[in-house]
C-alpha cells in the first residue's frame, strides 16, 4: 500500500525545506507531475515562496481562489508543481526551474511570459481518426492532426488553452537544460544528437565538453533561452 506520508529526511534533495525541525512533509498528490520530480503546492507556497507561515495560512489562500497553476485554480495544498509549470499568486508570477545545483525553485517572471510555457514531447500516438496524440512531460495530451514534431521535441504552448505557438527542436545549436544526471539545472548548448540504433539510450553531447542521455535534456530555445534562468547569486 503507498503511503500518503512523507518523513522530510527521505523527501527528494531538491526540495529546500528544513529536513530535522518536523518529521513529515507534504506528499504531492497524483497529478501531472510524479511525485519525485515535484514538490507539494503546500512547500511552494509556504517554504519557497514564503507567502504563508503556516499550512493553515496556505490553506486560507488557497482557498481564496488567489492560486493559479498553469493559468487554472488549484485549491489543493499538495497538488504537484513540477518542471516549466507556472505558479501565479495574485499579481505575481513565477516559473518553476532547476537551479545550478540541481534544486527546484520558482523563479519571477514577467506578466507575459505567465501565459505560456514550454513543454518535452515525451511520446507519441496515433488515435482514432489518424490523429496523432502528443503526450508531455507535464502529464498534457495534444490532439493533432499533421505528424510533425519528433519525440524531445520542445513545445511553446499558451496555459490554459494549450495552443501551440512555438517549436524547438533536439538539434545542432539549440539550448538546453539538463533536467537529470549529475549536470541537472545546467544550461548547455547542443554540439551533436547521437543516434545510437542500438538498445542504449540516445546521446547529446553538448560545447561545455559533457555528454548525458536524451531523456535528461529539455530544449528551451535556439542560441539563447527563451525561458528566464535562476540567478546564481540567489542560491
Amino acid at each position: 500500500m503507498m503511503s500518503n506520508h512523507l518523513k522530510r529526511l527521505a523527501a527528494p534533495r531538491m526540495w529546500k525545506i528544513p529536513r530535522k525541525r518536523y518529521t513529515f512533509a507534504p506528499k504531492p498528490s497524483p497529478g501531472p507531475h510524479s511525485a519525485e520530480s515535484s514538490i507539494a503546492l503546500l512547500i511552494a507556497l509556504r517554504d519557497v515562496l514564503h507567502v504563508g507561515d503556516n499550512r493553515r495560512e496556505v490553506k486560507k489562500i488557497l482557498a481564496s481562489r488567489a492560486v493559479k497553476v498553469d493559468g487554472r485554480v488549484i485549491t489543493d495544498l499538495k497538488f504537484p508543481v513540477g518542471f516549466m509549470d507556472v505558479v501565479t499568486v495574485g499579481d505575481k508570477n513565477y516559473r518553476a526551474m532547476y537551479d545550478v545545483r540541481g534544486n527546484l525553485r520558482l523563479v519571477e517572471i514577467p506578466e507575459d511570459h505567465a501565459e505560456w510555457k514550454l513543454v518535452r514531447i515525451e511520446n507519441k500516438t496515433v488515435v482514432k481518426g489518424g490523429k496523432i496524440a502528443l503526450n508531455l512531460h507535464d502529464g498534457r495530451n495534444i490532439l493533432l492532426d499533421e505528424n510533425k514534431y519528433k519525440t524531445g521535441d520542445v513545445l511553446k504552448i499558451k496555459v490554459p488553452t494549450q495552443e501551440i505557438i512555438g517549436h524547438y527542436s533536439l538539434q545542432e545549436g539549440s539550448v538546453a537544460i539538463i533536467t537529470g544526471g549529475s549536470h541537472r539545472g545546467q544550461v548547455a548548448h547542443i554540439k551533436e544528437y547521437r543516434v545510437t540504433r542500438n538498445p542504449t539510450e540516445n546521446i547529446v553531447l553538448f560545447e561545455e565538453g559533457f555528454e548525458t542521455v536524451k531523456r535528461n535534456v529539455f530544449v528551451v530555445g535556439v542560441g539563447k533561452p527563451e525561458v528566464t534562468i535562476p540567478e546564481v547569486s540567489a542560491l
